[in-house]
């Protein structure tokens, strides 16, 4: 999160999962624990650099906890925190919308493909 001050509690909740990839990193992480490479698997069309930034932007923001396992290979596993779960019902509502969404668009879609 950036160091300005931020007024608004709107601005607030964008700054921490704003962007393309922070809200499906943390929709994944509500269906539990992730290692980097399956997060990886899931996002593949985010490289490895902006996939690294948005998860220590979202662990600064204490919203994702990052576990170091000291074994060889090193083993690094992340989590929801509790503040991060309370995100569900918000991430639960931006699901409901996209499919409702999808289903208009379809609908609109061929409706005009009928219509011409």
């Amino acid at each position: 999160m950036s160091d300005k001050p931020v007024n608004c509690p709107v601005e607030a909740t964008v700054e921490v999962i704003g962007g393309k990839w922070k809200p499906l990193i943390l929709f994944y992480l509500l269906q539990g624990t992730k290692r980097f490479s399956e997060l990886q698997r899931l996002l593949p069309e985010v490289t490895q650099r902006m996939l690294t930034m948005h998860l220590r932007e979202l662990e600064e923001a204490g919203v994702v906890h990052r576990e170091v396992y000291k074994q060889i290979p090193p083993k690094v596993e992340y989590s929801l925190t509790p503040l991060g779960r309370s995100l569900q019902p918000l991430l639960d509502m931006m699901l409901q919308w996209g499919l409702n969404y999808m289903e208009q668009s379809q609908a609109e879609s061929r409706h005009e493909a009928e219509t011409q």
